[in-house]
Protein backbone atom coordinates (compact mmCIF):
# COMPACT_ATOMS: atom_id res chain seq x y z
CA UNK A 1 0.00 0.00 0.00
CA UNK A 2 1.59 3.45 -0.58
CA UNK A 3 0.53 5.31 2.52
CA UNK A 4 0.91 8.55 1.13
CA UNK A 5 -1.52 8.24 -1.55
CA UNK A 6 -4.03 8.35 1.34
CA UNK A 7 -3.89 11.63 1.86
CA UNK A 8 -3.86 13.22 -1.64
CA UNK A 9 -7.03 14.53 -1.29
CA UNK A 10 -6.03 16.72 2.13
CA UNK A 11 -3.23 18.01 0.57
CA UNK A 12 -2.98 21.07 -2.14
CA UNK A 13 -0.19 20.27 -4.23
CA UNK A 14 0.22 16.37 -3.79
CA UNK A 15 3.63 16.30 -6.32
CA UNK A 16 5.12 18.69 -4.04
CA UNK A 17 4.12 16.31 -0.98
CA UNK A 18 5.69 13.76 -2.79
CA UNK A 19 9.08 15.12 -3.54
CA UNK A 20 9.39 16.56 -0.16
CA UNK A 21 9.13 13.59 1.73
CA UNK A 22 11.47 12.11 -0.36
CA UNK A 23 14.09 15.42 0.57
CA UNK A 24 16.53 14.56 3.29
CA UNK A 25 15.54 16.59 6.31
CA UNK A 26 17.85 19.43 7.31
CA UNK A 27 19.83 19.12 11.17
CA UNK A 28 18.14 21.72 13.59
CA UNK A 29 19.34 22.49 16.61
CA UNK A 30 17.47 24.38 19.45
CA UNK A 31 19.81 27.19 22.25
CA UNK A 32 19.05 26.03 25.74
CA UNK A 33 18.23 29.25 27.43
CA UNK A 34 18.75 28.22 31.04
CA UNK A 35 22.61 27.95 29.95
CA UNK A 36 23.82 30.28 27.51
CA UNK A 37 22.60 33.21 25.18
CA UNK A 38 21.09 32.67 21.68
CA UNK A 39 24.20 34.71 20.43
CA UNK A 40 26.62 33.14 22.69
CA UNK A 41 25.56 29.58 21.00
CA UNK A 42 26.09 30.91 17.60
CA UNK A 43 29.57 32.46 18.63
CA UNK A 44 30.57 28.40 20.07
CA UNK A 45 29.07 26.88 16.91
CA UNK A 46 31.16 29.04 14.95
CA UNK A 47 34.44 28.57 16.84
CA UNK A 48 33.68 24.72 16.58
CA UNK A 49 33.50 25.47 12.45
CA UNK A 50 29.69 24.05 12.48
CA UNK A 51 27.93 26.22 9.40
CA UNK A 52 24.37 27.37 11.17
CA UNK A 53 21.65 29.28 9.92
CA UNK A 54 18.89 30.86 11.98
CA UNK A 55 15.79 29.48 11.42
CA UNK A 56 13.04 32.18 10.35
CA UNK A 57 10.14 31.82 12.96
CA UNK A 58 11.61 30.62 16.28
CA UNK A 59 14.79 33.09 17.11
CA UNK A 60 16.02 30.11 19.18
CA UNK A 61 16.73 27.53 16.78
CA UNK A 62 19.10 26.98 13.90
CA UNK A 63 19.85 25.22 11.08
CA UNK A 64 22.68 23.20 10.21
CA UNK A 65 23.05 22.47 6.99
CA UNK A 66 26.34 20.56 6.78
CA UNK A 67 26.61 19.00 10.44
CA UNK A 68 24.85 16.77 13.16
CA UNK A 69 24.30 18.13 16.44
CA UNK A 70 25.63 16.09 19.30
CA UNK A 71 29.22 16.06 17.73
CA UNK A 72 30.46 19.30 19.21
CA UNK A 73 31.19 20.92 22.88
CA UNK A 74 28.28 23.06 22.69
CA UNK A 75 26.18 20.20 22.73
CA UNK A 76 28.31 18.50 25.18
CA UNK A 77 27.58 21.15 27.73
CA UNK A 78 24.05 21.36 26.87
CA UNK A 79 24.26 24.58 25.19
CA UNK A 80 22.12 23.29 22.15
CA UNK A 81 20.10 20.47 21.76
CA UNK A 82 19.23 18.80 18.75
CA UNK A 83 15.81 18.95 17.54
CA UNK A 84 13.16 18.44 14.51
CA UNK A 85 12.21 22.11 13.75
CA UNK A 86 8.48 21.27 14.09
CA UNK A 87 9.10 19.52 17.46
CA UNK A 88 9.60 22.80 18.71
CA UNK A 89 6.12 24.05 17.97
CA UNK A 90 3.82 22.01 20.27
CA UNK A 91 5.85 24.03 23.41
CA UNK A 92 5.89 27.45 21.75
CA UNK A 93 1.66 27.11 21.29
CA UNK A 94 1.63 25.62 25.36
CA UNK A 95 3.40 28.78 25.79
CA UNK A 96 4.05 27.68 29.94
CA UNK A 97 4.69 30.43 32.56
CA UNK A 98 7.47 30.42 35.38
CA UNK A 99 6.15 29.14 38.64
CA UNK A 100 3.41 26.93 36.91
CA UNK A 101 2.63 23.46 37.29
CA UNK A 102 2.79 21.96 33.99
CA UNK A 103 2.64 18.18 32.85
CA UNK A 104 4.60 16.48 29.78
CA UNK A 105 2.38 13.70 29.30
CA UNK A 106 4.43 11.41 26.96
CA UNK A 107 7.61 12.86 27.69
CA UNK A 108 10.44 10.49 26.93
CA UNK A 109 13.38 11.21 24.86
CA UNK A 110 13.05 14.64 26.38
CA UNK A 111 13.40 17.77 23.46
CA UNK A 112 10.16 19.19 24.41
CA UNK A 113 10.35 18.49 28.53
CA UNK A 114 13.86 20.68 28.31
CA UNK A 115 12.16 23.49 26.05
CA UNK A 116 9.15 23.60 28.28
CA UNK A 117 11.66 23.97 31.07
CA UNK A 118 13.39 26.48 29.72
CA UNK A 119 10.24 28.59 28.59
CA UNK A 120 9.79 28.05 32.39
CA UNK A 121 12.95 29.53 33.67
CA UNK A 122 13.51 26.01 35.69
CA UNK A 123 10.78 27.41 38.17
CA UNK A 124 7.46 26.03 38.87
CA UNK A 125 6.86 22.23 38.66
CA UNK A 126 7.42 20.27 35.64
CA UNK A 127 5.99 16.35 35.52
CA UNK A 128 7.32 14.41 32.79
CA UNK A 129 5.83 11.19 32.22
CA UNK A 130 6.77 8.27 30.25
CA UNK A 131 5.89 4.32 30.48
CA UNK A 132 9.05 3.26 28.86
CA UNK A 133 11.96 2.78 30.89
CA UNK A 134 14.52 2.70 28.41
CA UNK A 135 12.93 6.06 27.06
CA UNK A 136 13.03 7.61 30.59
CA UNK A 137 16.75 6.56 30.85
CA UNK A 138 17.43 9.37 27.91
CA UNK A 139 15.10 11.85 29.47
CA UNK A 140 16.58 11.98 32.64
CA UNK A 141 19.92 12.31 30.79
CA UNK A 142 18.88 15.13 28.64
CA UNK A 143 17.58 17.08 31.60
CA UNK A 144 20.74 16.55 33.55
CA UNK A 145 22.79 17.62 30.36
CA UNK A 146 20.25 20.81 29.77
CA UNK A 147 20.75 21.78 33.46
CA UNK A 148 16.99 21.55 34.23
CA UNK A 149 16.04 21.39 37.78
CA UNK A 150 12.07 21.87 38.12
CA UNK A 151 11.17 18.53 36.71
CA UNK A 152 9.90 15.56 38.52
CA UNK A 153 10.10 11.90 36.15
CA UNK A 154 7.08 9.25 36.71
CA UNK A 155 6.83 5.87 34.89
CA UNK A 156 3.36 5.10 34.62
CA UNK A 157 1.13 4.66 31.86
CA UNK A 158 -0.14 8.58 31.05
CA UNK A 159 -4.00 7.05 30.85
CA UNK A 160 -3.66 6.31 34.28
CA UNK A 161 -1.73 9.17 35.56
CA UNK A 162 -1.81 9.07 39.50
CA UNK A 163 -2.09 12.58 41.16
CA UNK A 164 -1.05 10.91 44.34
CA UNK A 165 2.26 13.36 44.85
CA UNK A 166 -0.12 16.19 44.95
CA UNK A 167 -2.25 15.35 47.93
CA UNK A 168 0.53 15.07 49.90
CA UNK A 169 0.92 19.04 49.59
CA UNK A 170 -2.60 19.88 48.16
CA UNK A 171 -4.78 18.49 51.28
CA UNK A 172 -7.60 19.98 48.98
CA UNK A 173 -6.99 18.11 46.07
CA UNK A 174 -8.31 14.78 45.82
CA UNK A 175 -7.40 12.14 43.58
CA UNK A 176 -9.69 13.62 40.54
CA UNK A 177 -8.31 17.02 41.44
CA UNK A 178 -6.46 18.71 38.54
CA UNK A 179 -3.56 20.68 39.64
CA UNK A 180 -2.12 21.16 36.17
CA UNK A 181 -2.15 24.88 34.50
CA UNK A 182 -1.01 23.79 31.27
CA UNK A 183 -0.80 19.93 30.04
CA UNK A 184 1.46 18.83 26.73
CA UNK A 185 0.07 15.64 25.37
CA UNK A 186 2.91 14.73 21.73
CA UNK A 187 1.58 11.14 21.96
CA UNK A 188 3.23 8.23 20.31
CA UNK A 189 1.74 8.26 16.79
CA UNK A 190 2.24 6.10 13.59
CA UNK A 191 5.10 8.69 12.76
CA UNK A 192 4.42 9.80 8.89
CA UNK A 193 5.53 12.62 9.30
CA UNK A 194 8.95 11.63 10.03
CA UNK A 195 10.01 10.14 6.56
CA UNK A 196 12.31 12.91 5.83
CA UNK A 197 14.80 11.33 8.97
CA UNK A 198 13.25 8.68 9.15
CA UNK A 199 12.96 6.63 5.30
CA UNK A 200 12.00 3.58 6.16
CA UNK A 201 9.32 5.06 8.45
CA UNK A 202 6.23 3.47 6.77
CA UNK A 203 7.93 0.22 5.65
CA UNK A 204 5.58 -1.29 8.28
CA UNK A 205 2.56 0.66 8.32
CA UNK A 206 -1.12 -0.73 8.88
CA UNK A 207 -4.01 0.66 8.86
CA UNK A 208 -4.73 -1.65 12.41
CA UNK A 209 -1.87 -0.06 14.02
CA UNK A 210 -3.07 3.17 13.23
CA UNK A 211 -6.48 2.25 14.63
CA UNK A 212 -5.21 0.54 17.90
CA UNK A 213 -2.52 3.66 18.60
CA UNK A 214 -5.83 6.08 18.62
CA UNK A 215 -7.18 4.32 21.47
CA UNK A 216 -4.27 5.55 23.27
CA UNK A 217 -4.18 8.71 22.23
CA UNK A 218 -7.69 9.63 23.17
CA UNK A 219 -6.80 7.84 26.39
CA UNK A 220 -4.10 10.65 27.50
CA UNK A 221 -5.61 13.20 25.83
CA UNK A 222 -8.97 12.52 27.94
CA UNK A 223 -6.57 12.30 31.38
CA UNK A 224 -4.85 15.70 30.82
CA UNK A 225 -8.27 17.61 30.29
CA UNK A 226 -9.01 15.64 33.50
CA UNK A 227 -6.30 17.03 35.15
CA UNK A 228 -5.95 20.35 33.92
CA UNK A 229 -7.50 23.39 36.01
CA UNK A 230 -10.48 24.77 34.28
CA UNK A 231 -9.58 27.57 32.43
CA UNK A 232 -5.80 25.81 32.23
CA UNK A 233 -4.33 25.09 28.23
CA UNK A 234 -4.33 21.19 27.01
CA UNK A 235 -2.24 20.97 23.68
CA UNK A 236 -2.05 18.20 21.44
CA UNK A 237 0.24 16.90 18.55
CA UNK A 238 1.23 14.29 16.88
CA UNK A 239 4.03 13.75 13.81
CA UNK A 240 1.02 11.98 11.23
CA UNK A 241 -1.06 12.88 8.85
CA UNK A 242 -3.80 10.50 9.86
CA UNK A 243 -7.17 11.66 10.70
CA UNK A 244 -7.51 8.60 12.40
CA UNK A 245 -4.72 9.72 15.44
CA UNK A 246 -5.44 13.84 14.63
CA UNK A 247 -8.96 14.97 14.03
CA UNK A 248 -10.49 11.92 15.63
CA UNK A 249 -9.05 11.94 18.61
CA UNK A 250 -9.84 15.67 18.81
CA UNK A 251 -13.94 15.21 18.03
CA UNK A 252 -13.52 12.28 20.58
CA UNK A 253 -12.14 14.59 23.75
CA UNK A 254 -14.89 17.58 22.82
CA UNK A 255 -17.48 15.22 22.83
CA UNK A 256 -16.30 13.06 25.98
CA UNK A 257 -14.21 15.95 27.66
CA UNK A 258 -15.30 19.43 29.18
CA UNK A 259 -12.92 21.66 26.89
CA UNK A 260 -13.38 23.29 23.69
CA UNK A 261 -10.66 23.44 20.83
CA UNK A 262 -8.80 27.66 20.55
CA UNK A 263 -7.39 29.19 17.61
CA UNK A 264 -3.80 30.08 17.82
CA UNK A 265 -0.83 31.71 16.35
CA UNK A 266 1.53 29.54 14.17
CA UNK A 267 4.45 31.63 12.47
CA UNK A 268 4.56 28.40 9.58
CA UNK A 269 2.87 28.04 7.12
CA UNK A 270 -0.04 25.24 8.10
CA UNK A 271 -3.97 24.31 7.00
CA UNK A 272 -6.57 23.72 8.94
CA UNK A 273 -8.05 20.76 10.16
CA UNK A 274 -9.97 18.49 8.04
CA UNK A 275 -13.62 17.80 9.30
CA UNK A 276 -14.56 14.82 7.58
CA UNK A 277 -12.33 11.83 6.44
CA UNK A 278 -13.53 8.62 4.51
CA UNK A 279 -16.82 9.14 5.47
CA UNK A 280 -16.35 10.09 9.29
CA UNK A 281 -17.38 13.82 10.20
CA UNK A 282 -16.08 15.69 12.64
CA UNK A 283 -16.68 18.33 14.88
CA UNK A 284 -16.83 21.89 13.05
CA UNK A 285 -14.30 23.59 15.47
CA UNK A 286 -11.42 21.22 14.69
CA UNK A 287 -10.93 23.82 11.83
CA UNK A 288 -8.63 25.55 14.58
CA UNK A 289 -6.06 22.66 14.47
CA UNK A 290 -3.43 23.38 12.25
CA UNK A 291 -1.33 20.53 9.95
CA UNK A 292 1.96 21.41 8.87
CA UNK A 293 3.04 19.42 5.69
CA UNK A 294 6.71 18.97 4.69
CA UNK A 295 6.37 21.02 1.26
CA UNK A 296 5.22 24.36 2.64
CA UNK A 297 8.18 24.98 5.21
CA UNK A 298 10.85 22.59 4.11
CA UNK A 299 10.08 20.70 7.77
CA UNK A 300 8.79 17.50 8.71
CA UNK A 301 5.11 16.64 9.24
CA UNK A 302 2.97 17.62 12.16
CA UNK A 303 -0.25 18.56 13.40
CA UNK A 304 -1.25 20.65 16.43
CA UNK A 305 -4.17 21.68 18.44
CA UNK A 306 -4.78 24.33 21.36
CA UNK A 307 -7.45 23.15 23.99
CA UNK A 308 -9.15 24.64 26.79
CA UNK A 309 -10.70 22.95 29.69
CA UNK A 310 -14.19 24.56 30.38
CA UNK A 311 -16.35 23.50 33.78
CA UNK A 312 -18.22 20.75 33.94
Amino acid sequence: MDVLERYEPLVDDFDAFRAACERPLPSVVRVNTLKTTVERASDALAEVDIAHEPVGWHDGLFALPDDQPGTNWPYVLGWIHGQEEVSAVPAEVLDPEPGERVWDACAAPGSKTTQLAALMDDRGLLVATDNNLGRISALRSNAERAGVTNVAVTHEDARNHSLKPFRASDSDEGEEGAPYDRALVDVPCSCEGTIRKNPDALDDWELDHVEGISGVQKGVLRRAVQTTREGGTVVYSTCTFAPEENEAVLDHALAEESCELVEFDLPLESTPGVTEWQGEQFDESVRKARRIYPHHNDTGGFFCAKLEVTAE
